[in-house]
């Protein structure tokens, strides 16, 4: 894993980087391909995120109605202290942050009282996929469907493009129910409800209800950017709608790179829990 994924993000990341932090005669091998990407031929496998060194100089014209590709947010994509800012809590938003512990954000405690559902490998759900590690991941597009491939837990969503509307009473999912449309030639809306209570929003333990609406905007500035905009609306939780992410940059990977695997083992989380959780506690 690069540099990059193994920056010191407890409890949580940690179970899925603490493992891989130990290889590290591979970090370096790898760090030194990244510093030379610029000058050097590309790795084949297991790509490195790491941005460049140099400014990139604007590219051609986006096509229209196209954000296929791999798309990378480097550093910026992991944000192991929550959003930046949020709508203020309703009163049962507010009973049910109470209850989240979470190891990162204002609302911190101890190592010992977290209860973070990702430190016993739940999935992440949607949108904190977004919000907490949004590392690279690949769009494909069918004639009904766009597909988004992640590389954070390796799970994969499918937004339905073939017109049909949300559902209405819908069984909760982690990633939920999303259709998408073309708001013009460079913009694509996704909408997504149906989503499952028990996953956080983000790594500072803010909640949401089942009933929460989320609106992802991707713009499609050029050939190698992709503007990113993520509206929560959730009026259980929160008095009023929010943007956990505004006009947030993507960069087009080259066509070879090669994702790599970032999957939460609960044997590995087990194993965490007694070397550095338990310990800690102590």
């Amino acid at each position: 894993m690069s540099k990059r994924s193994v920056t010191p993000v407890l409890p949580v990341a940690a179970v899925l980087c603490f493992f891989v932090a130990s290889s590290a005669a591979t970090q370096t091998q790898q760090a030194g391909a990244a510093q030379k990407q610029n000058a050097a031929p590309a790795a084949l496998w297991n790509s490195p995120s790491i941005a460049p060194k140099q400014p990139q100089p604007s590219s051609g014209p986006p096509p229209r109605h196209d954000i296929s590709g791999t798309w990378d947010a480097f550093a910026a994509g992991i944000q192991p202290t929550g959003v930046k800012s949020h709508a203020p809590f309703t009163e049962r938003g507010e009973k049910m942050a109470n209850t989240y512990k979470p190891g990162d954000g204002p609302r911190k405690v101890e190592l010992g009282l977290i209860n973070d559902p990702l430190d016993g490998c739940d999935p992440a759900g949607f949108p904190r996929n977004l919000f907490f590690e949004l590392r690279p991941f690949k769009v494909a597009q069918t004639p009904d469907q766009v597909l988004i491939l992640y590389e954070y837990q390796k799970v994969w969503r499918a937004i339905w493009t073939d017109g049909r509307e949300l559902p209405k009473d819908p069984e909760s999912r982690w990633y939920g129910y999303s259709v998408g449309h073309w708001q013009d030639d460079y913009t694509f809306v996704v909408d997504t409800v149906g989503l499952d209570e028990r996953t956080w929003l983000d790594n500072a333990g803010d909640p949401h209800s089942a009933d929460m609406h989320v609106e992802e905007t991707y713009h499609r500035v050029d050939q190698d950017t992709l503007e990113l905009t993520v509206k929560i609306d959730d009026p259980k939780a929160y008095k009023e709608p929010w943007f956990g992410l505004n006009k947030f940059i993507l960069h087009r990977q080259r066509s070879s790179f090669d994702i790599r695997e970032m999957i939460c083992a609960p044997s590995e989380a087990e194993e965490y829990r007694k070397e550095v959780a338990e310990p800690a506690t102590k």
